[in-house]
């Protein structure tokens, strides 16, 4: 299974119980298909950067779930025939955390193999003692 954020606006006019109820509704839909929501997030009312369907406003929601293709397929229909839906878009995640993980693991071994120096952990030593003068 592979992992897709899916960030939707609704129109700014809705209830919060009527948020709600589509939230439980489209979480229905990706564990009715066998796929599992790891975080719901309501990031609440919210201005948009431009006019959507002639809103300045929109409750935005934030989905992380981890799904199959078709359980997405079906999330983003159900987005476009609700009503209230003004916005969406899903992005797969699971390429950018992998390739992350990779990266984090290599950049480790190469600490790993990185010599340490005695000199470098210690204290920078005393400037010479200045010449005695003689007359």
């Amino acid at each position: 299974m592979r992992k897709y954020e899916i960030v939707f606006v609704l129109r700014p006019d809705m209830a919060e119980e009527e948020v709600d109820k589509l939230i439980t509704q489209m979480e229905g839909v990706v564990t009715g298909t066998g796929g599992k929501v790891e975080k719901i997030e309501k990031m609440g009312r919210r201005r948009l950067a431009y006019r959507v369907a002639g809103h300045r406003e929109g409750h935005y929601v934030l989905f992380l779930a981890e799904a199959l293709g078709d359980t997405v397929k079906e999330f983003e229909r159900r987005l476009k025939v609700t009503d209230t839906v003004i916005k969406y878009l899903t992005v797969r995640v699971d390429e950018d955390l992998q390739r992350a993980e990779k990266y984090k693991a290599f950049r480790a071994k190469q600490e790993a193999r990185r010599p340490r120096s005695k000199a470098s952990a210690a204290a920078p030593s005393a400037p010479p003692a200045a010449a005695t003068e003689t007359a």
